[in-house]
């Protein structure tokens, strides 16, 4: 068992550790193709976007006054040379700005500027292009590099041209830009060093957090399955509290310890309920053996009331049988409605009258009172038989007087039957398990004077089948009033 528990945490560590490397080589192959593989395109698509920027804005400033102040402070701060010609007089500059003396436009003939001019008003009227300075000039496709000559001084240098064709007062001028795009090559491959560094140095912090992570995770839950195994195994008082802060482990430490409760009692329940049902089987068991027994052996007791005693006990008997078999169907959800509309009131009124003369002889008396006629839609046998379990629970436990009282009240589309006895009462604390199986107030078991001792459970279980409304009121030393509600419907109400 400990070694299962030692491959689960290994497993929670391990799988955490696989979670935050996926996690972690995820985030760094991001980091590489942006900053490494796409560096130098996103580089030179800045160079191209801050050229374009320039061109705009000297464009709404040309053959003005200080255009050609402009023209510089831009060249200077761009590190760029930009020169201005005119249709026409491509072969000399109208205005010329420059950063350095060795400008890639310095050195290109009247028919490359031409071309360029050419491939300007073929694009819309500007035209950016990436320039080798390697080999000498041609023009053509998309596939093709725009090169200068090998005279150049910056020999392999790349620049960025831009050209754009500008009208002011019917004058089309020429504008071409020149700016140099530092090489990131090397600095390229200096950061794949640095990102293979990285990669190691996060792959083992996640593997140390993967540790750490799976220790505050697992122990909580180690501690919890162990007591788990305890409760399997019969011991239903293990504390399930952890000293962990997350919150889903503190509540399934809840729920585990409500859920040992609820065995516990349920176990309790169930022992007390073969004990009981043990006894009841046994009493009429003994007694049928017994004057069986007397009138085999006993010349002159086989008279009428022996055998009626015997009659008597397998009655008591098979009402117990019964009992147990409804309570079972109810609980297991097997016992199917047969809804009608019938009068309630008239209901309780012929059970009383079975009643008087079950129990007239010994002393009982029962009360019925009810304001109105009620009809209600509802299992007509399911709920006689709660009315005759709630009148055999008053009957077991009313006090001296041997009265019980039957109330029928109708209010607000509801009626409601109680039934109260002037017994001992139900201490408030143990009023919500007296709907359990064989549950006895003061946990001694004795034979009923009717019924089989299962009627409450029964009545909870047919109850809830309607969807009704239940409870008990009770004091101790008053007695206690059992009660439950319908909806009322009309006599006429079709049933389905």
């Amino acid at each position: 068992m400990k070694d299962g528990a030692r491959r689960r945490r290994i497993g929670i560590r391990w799988q955490l550790f696989g979670t935050l490397a996926i996690l972690t080589i995820i985030f760094i192959l991001v980091l590489w193709v942006f900053q490494i593989r796409l560096l130098s395109y996103f580089y030179e698509r800045e160079k191209f976007a801050e050229m374009q920027r320039i061109a705009t804005e000297l464009s709404n400033t040309v053959a003005s006054p200080d255009f050609e102040a402009r023209v510089q402070t831009y060249a200077r701060e761009s590190n760029a040379c930009i020169c201005f010609y005119t249709n026409g007089n491509l072969d000399r500059d109208l205005v010329e700005a420059h950063s350095a003396s060795d400008c890639v436009v310095h050195y290109m003939t009247e028919g490359q500027l031409l071309e360029i001019y050419d491939m300007a008003r073929a694009n819309g009227g500007t035209y950016d292009r990436r320039l080798e300075v390697k080999n000498p000039l041609r023009g053509g496709g998309e596939e093709e590099e725009f090169r200068v000559p090998m005279i150049h001084p910056r020999s392999n240098d790349i620049n960025a041209i831009h050209a754009r064709l500008l009208q002011k007062d019917g004058t089309e001028y020429l504008m071409i830009m020149d700016m140099p795009l530092s090489p990131v090559s090397a600095v390229t491959k200096t950061m794949e060093l640095q990102f293979l560094w990285i990669a190691a140095a996060m792959l083992l912090a996640a593997f140390v957090i993967a540790l750490l992570a799976s220790h505050i995770i697992a122990h909580p839950l180690t501690d919890i399955t162990e007591k788990a195994r305890k409760m399997a195994a019969g011991n239903y008082e293990p504390n399930f509290a952890v000293k962990t802060g997350y919150r889903e482990v503190k509540e399934l430490a809840d729920v585990l310890n409500r859920a040992a409760i609820e065995i516990g009692a349920t176990d309790r329940l169930q022992k007390e309920l073969i004990a009981n049902i043990s006894h009841d089987l046994r009493t009429p068991l003994t007694m049928i053996k017994g004057y069986s027994e007397m009138m085999r052996d006993i010349p002159g007791e086989n008279s009428p009331e022996n055998v009626q005693a015997i009659i008597d006990e397998t009655t008591r008997l098979t009402e117990l049988v019964n009992d147990l078999m409804d309570l079972s169907k109810l609980q297991a959800g097997t016992q199917k409605l047969t809804p009608c509309v019938f009068d309630l009131t008239a209901t309780v009124q012929d059970t009383m009258q079975r009643y008087d003369t079950l129990i007239r002889h010994e002393g009982y008396r029962i009360e019925f009172d009810a304001d109105k006629a009620a009809f209600v839609q509802a299992d007509r046998t399911m709920i006689l038989q709660v009315i005759y379990n709630l009148i055999n629970n008053a009957v077991n436990y009313t006090g001296q007087s041997k009265r019980v009282v039957v109330t029928q009240r109708v209010s607000d589309r509801k009626v409601r039957l109680s039934v109260a006895d002037d017994g001992e009462g139900i201490p408030p604390d143990q009023i919500s398990e007296i709907w359990d199986r064989y549950y006895r107030v003061d946990k001694v078991h004795k034979r009923s004077v009717m019924g089989t001792g299962l009627g409450l459970s029964i009545v909870k279980g047919v109850l809830e089948a309607h969807n009704a409304t239940y409870g008990v009121d009770s004091a101790v030393g008053v007695g206690s009033v059992f009660w439950f509600e319908l909806d009322l419907c009309d006599r006429h109400t079709d049933t389905e």
